[in-house]
């Protein structure tokens, strides 16, 4: 009796002895970060997910245009403007006219750019004001100038692609470049078709167009979606197309461990554990799951019931997937920008690390022990 009495004593100071040696683990566990709580004189809120604390939490940034891109109207592509390039065909009527080559009564200019000021010069008639005039009263003016110097001239206006009013559009798309503003591509999907389509996943491509000092942003598919949204463009604005960057961190006992991007526009609790191969049937304890974040003092406020709170706070929200409606809290819960998703082990796999260290140490002993005996 007194035997097995010791034997157990030295067992239980064995285990005591290992665990206070701190066996290796992903990440701390469920008592210790309880005990991180405000409530237990730490620094975080720790608060169980319920379906209050979802739709308190379901808040994502507005991204979308300002009023002023919204409400503009679309450009006239038959105003010419400084920059542009003109092509010009100019009929006399007389053979060996002013313009007209050997042998022919038209004079083809084909291209005639208009300056920065605003003019261009024509043989015969001078220097003309062309910015500002479509291409109709280009034309009458030309031919009123031309008319005194030969009978009746028949004047054909054109106008090119030219630089005069233009869009640049970069990143994602296949075709980056300056473009001009014509007919076709006077709005935003005009444009980003002009220069080719997107290049990156249609699912998390956001569209940022800067006009001057404002600057506005829409997801690609909400041009489709909304159609009202698809702004008319204007000269100098800049369309830049990349990819979210938004990511949460995944940790602890899940199919993996590391930065993982966004691959939807909104994204839940148990996608973001589905998006690194769910929970580890061999380690996860599934009501230890935690999302770790910094909260904005309004939702904070909102989420404890307090109206004390200033400033940003810590917020560990806890989903307990083995309850009633775990799975569904876990579907509504929204992940954000930032967000930390942690998951501890079970009870049991820390238990069974504290053995395998044990049985480990005894065998090591036994084996010096034995190596002691035959040296004797």
């Amino acid at each position: 009796m007194h035997s097995r009495g010791a034997r157990a004593v030295a067992l239980l100071a064995l285990v005591a002895t290992v665990s206070a040696c701190g066996l290796p683990r992903s990440g701390p566990n469920k008592r210790e970060i309880y005990q991180g709580s405000v409530q237990k004189q730490g620094d975080a809120f720790v608060v169980a997910v319920n379906d209050r604390v979802t739709r308190a939490t379901a808040v994502t940034p507005a991204i979308g245009f300002p009023p002023e891109f919204r409400g503009a109207g679309l450009v006239t592509s038959d105003i010419i403007r400084n920059g542009d390039v003109l092509g010009l065909t100019i009929y006399e009527n007389v053979d060996d006219g002013l313009l007209a080559q050997a042998g022919g009564n038209a004079a083809a200019l084909s291209e005639v750019q208009v300056d920065d000021s605003g003019f261009i010069f024509i043989p015969y008639a001078g220097r003309i004001r062309a910015a500002g005039n479509t291409p109709e009263r280009l034309r009458q003016i030309i031919t009123e100038k031309l008319d005194a110097q030969t009978p009746d001239p028949q004047v054909i206006v054109r106008r090119m692609a030219g630089d005069g009013a233009t869009v640049s559009v970069v990143g994602g798309v296949a075709g980056q470049g300056v473009y001009p503003i014509q007919r076709p591509n006077r709005t935003l999907t005009g444009m980003l078709a002009t220069a080719g389509g997107i290049s990156i996943p249609p699912e998390v491509a956001r569209i940022t167009v800067l006009r001057g000092h404002q600057r506005g942003e829409v997801w690609f598919q909400d041009l489709y979606d909304h159609p009202e949204i698809d702004i008319a463009l204007r000269n100098g604005d800049r369309i830049l197309v990349e990819r979210d960057t938004r990511a949460f961190t995944a940790l602890g006992a899940m199919g993996a461990q590391r930065r993982v991007p966004f691959e939807t526009q909104s994204l839940s609790a148990i996608e973001a554990i589905a998006q690194v191969g769910g929970l580890s049937s061999q380690l996860a304890d599934p009501t230890g799951v935690f999302v770790i974040r910094n909260e904005s003092e309004e939702i904070a406020r909102m989420v404890l019931g307090r109206d004390d709170l200033i400033g940003a706070q810590r917020l560990v929200y806890v989903l307990d997937l083995t309850e009633t409606n775990g799975m569904f809290l876990a579907r509504d819960f929204a992940i954000r920008d930032g967000d930390t998703v942690y998951v501890t082990e079970a009870p049991f796999v820390q238990w069974q690390k504290t053995l395998s260290a044990i049985t480990g140490t005894a065998g090591t002993a036994s084996s010096l022990a034995n190596v002691v005996d035959s040296n004797n």
